[in-house]
């Protein structure tokens, strides 16, 4: 047994070899699975999570949903606003006002990163508060109303 680490001090040299690779590769946008981390390491689930919650500690990376876990970058400004609040500011940031043609879902989807189902539903609430009108299927968004800047 002297010559396996402790638990704390494999869940720490994890964190740190994955600060590593984030450091060494300035493109990597997700931490490598648990799974792999388990296998790669041979350890249990638990000491990788906790391995991952050091580097949420830290800044360094976030879970996002699907039980991944992603890079955050020095500077890197993360909007956690719903949906819906982003796409209204598309008014705002592209200087739409009311009765010109909204962008489509598609486009919304590749610009949000998101699937457009997700954005769908955004648009339907922004439909529903009174922000956008629709003329049916098939048939392109209008802007109804420009929302208020909100204090910041």
């Amino acid at each position: 047994m002297a010559d396996q680490a402790s638990a704390r001090g494999t869940f720490l040299e994890i964190a740190a070899e994955v600060k590593g690779e984030i450091a060494d590769d300035p493109e990597m946008t997700r931490l490598p699975t648990v799974a792999d981390l388990m296998q790669r390491r041979r350890v249990s689930r638990g000491v990788v999570l906790r391995a991952f919650d050091v580097l949420r500690e830290e800044g360094i990376a976030e879970p996002v949903p699907g039980g991944r876990w992603r890079v955050i970058r020095a500077g890197e400004q993360i909007d956690r606003r719903p949906l819906d609040e982003r796409i209204a500011d598309v008014i705002r940031a592209d200087g739409l006002a009311a009765g010109e043609a909204f962008p489509s879902a598609s486009a919304l989807a590749g610009r949000f990163g998101v699937s457009r189902p997700t954005v769908t539903k955004a648009l339907d609430k922004l439909e529903a508060a009174g922000v956008l009108a629709s003329e049916g299927q098939g048939k392109a968004r209008t802007v109804r109303a420009v929302p208020a800047q909100e204090e910041g």
